[in-house]
């Protein structure tokens, strides 16, 4: 290489492997050059990213990462395409997990931490009210169609015995991540509120 093309390249230093700027240290000593090797600019440096949130599922931190992006916390996800290819993958990897740069990581936990409001407006359809536990009260609650543990169990044996498994078993009701409870889609809101007993 000429000396000009030595010189362009140690000003691209950052972009090398570690072998190949080593290389180009003892070439540039050889013709006794003294061309310094640049580091990357600070818009073009991989930060430092810390782990504030691991999910089983994709859609899970994804729903995180856009809370997060909307606080204007910017956040990243680590693991998402190997999980996305076979989520049998998601235990043995650690899950998806939502990374944010270390001096975000106090501002994301206090977004990510923040507790559902009760209740809200939604244009064009009025005031909703978030489903509560009625079994402890917890709003930490989802509506689910899919019979996990069975489906998934199903599937996973039928794919063992070499059949193509069958449509996945349904059901409609919500479930508490407070307590574990689970229960059947009410006809109202009041009746998602009430308790058992009543």
């Amino acid at each position: 290489m000429s000396e000009g093309e030595l010189e362009r390249l140690a000003g691209e230093a950052w972009q090398l492997t570690d072998v190949a700027k080593e290389g180009l240290r003892t070439e540039l000593a050889h013709r006794n050059l003294q061309f310094e090797l640049r580091e990357a600019p600070a818009d073009e440096r991989i930060p430092n990213l810390v782990t504030v949130r691991q999910f089983t599922n994709v859609s899970d931190a994804l729903l995180a990462k856009g809370v997060l992006d909307s606080a204007g916390v910017e956040a990243f996800l680590a693991d998402e395409n190997i999980v996305r290819v076979d989520w049998f993958y998601s235990n043995l990897v650690g899950g998806v997990k939502v990374q944010v740069k270390e001096e975000d990581v106090d501002a994301a936990n206090e977004v990510l931490g923040q507790k559902p409001p009760e209740e809200f407006e939604v244009e064009g359809v009025g005031n909703f009210v978030q489903p509560r536990c009625p079994e402890c009260g917890s709003l930490d609650v989802s509506f689910e169609e899919l019979i996990k543990p069975v489906a998934y169990g199903s599937i996973a044996g039928m794919w063992l015995a070499g059949v193509v498994p069958p449509i996945p078993l349904k059901r409609i009701g919500w479930k508490c991540h407070a307590c574990g409870h689970a229960w059947d889609e009410p006809s109202d809101q009041g009746e998602a509120n009430a308790s058992p007993e009543s």
